[in-house]
């Protein structure tokens, strides 16, 4: 079976500000026919609201790395012989599936959980009204008339809460993100040290979704290192890879350290489901992946060795993601 396609950086935090566009202002006019008499200006159009939408790109944050304000447009003004002002268009602003749309000013949290999803941000304001509808039969040549109301601005947080398929968790610098790159092409920074995946990165294997999340530390439920914005991650992801490195003096230790973590977080991450690797067993000796092995496979029964260099264990790894597609696909055709 072949592999594989792509990668990306991924923003997954980001306060922008939108504004709706303004109302258009109401027209003061006479009707210009001949013989006819009476008001005849009309309302200014609707200014542009503005939505989010969900989409399946889980890079579609990164728009707004550099673009902090956006705005829709205004309406336009009313003209005369009864012709409203055109209504402006609506701004649609894309946003990954799992995205949690904060708005810092009323202090409401919506999500969009859905592809095609869409949540208002920001109204657009209402036109004015043109002369024509102060008419009255004690006021027949009205001059009122009414300015466009204002589009409603607010400052707005999004916060992605990744939704993967197969998330890979682990101390820092245990072969995740090697894995990642070797799996699916892709090219996520890797280095002989702590912390060189600093946001998580996306590769896709066919129609999973694998996440290479930041390096957890002991702590990380409470904030050390990357702590809360790896586990936030965490939280959505289907399935575990959880990696421990044939270099650690005490895997044992650092299985434990790491369920700790995720379990102090979130009773719920403890208990997904698991897979155990014991990485970079092309580093140590033969009898010393042996004996590693034996005291996680207590832990795991499945437990296996994987090296990035060693292709029969890496062709057991792929075995593992067609099987958890097969059941993904069979749990779709079910509902």
């Amino acid at each position: 079976m072949a592999y594989c396609t792509s990668t990306t950086m991924l923003i997954d935090d980001v306060t922008i500000r939108v504004s709706a566009g303004n109302g258009g202002t109401g027209k003061v006019a006479f009707d210009k026919n001949k013989m006819a008499i009476g008001p005849a200006g009309a309302s200014g159009g609707r200014g542009g609201s503005i939505y989010f939408e969900g989409v399946s790109n889980l890079s579609a944050l990164n728009q707004f790395r550099f673009k902090k304000e956006l705005s829709a447009g205004s309406g336009k003004d009313g003209k005369g012989q009864y012709c409203d002002g055109p209504d402006a268009e609506d701004l649609v602003l894309k946003v990954p599936v799992g995205t949690v749309v904060h708005n810092l000013d009323s202090a409401e949290d919506k999500e969009i959980v859905k592809i095609g999803e869409r949540i208002l941000a920001a109204k657009g304001g209402r036109g004015g009204r043109g002369n024509f509808h102060f008419r009255s039969p004690i006021n027949t040549s009205p001059t009122e008339f009414e300015y466009g109301k204002p589009g409603e601005s607010f400052n707005v947080r999004l916060e992605l809460k990744l939704i993967a398929d197969v998330g890979f968790v682990g101390f820092p610098n245990v072969g995740k993100s090697s894995l990642l790159n070797e799996l699916t092409r892709a090219q996520s920074k890797v280095a002989n040290y702590p912390f060189t995946t600093l946001e998580p990165n996306l590769g896709v294997y066919y129609d999973l979704i694998l996440a290479d999340l930041p390096g957890l530390i002991e702590g990380a439920s409470r904030g050390r290192g990357l702590g809360i914005k790896f586990l936030r991650h965490v939280e959505r992801t289907r399935i575990l890879f959880h990696f421990i490195s044939a270099e650690s003096e005490d895997p044992i230790k650092d299985y434990k350290v790491i369920k700790k973590e995720l379990g102090e977080y979130n009773t719920e991450l403890a208990d997904k489901p698991e897979y155990l690797f014991l990485s970079k067993s092309d580093a140590v000796s033969a009898e010393d992946v042996a004996d590693k092995l034996k005291k996680l496979k207590k832990l795991n029964p499945k437990a296996m060795a994987i090296s990035i260099l060693d292709d029969k264990s890496l062709e057991a790894v792929r075995k593992m993601l067609n099987k958890i597609i097969d059941e993904k696909t069979v749990a779709k055709t079910e509902e």
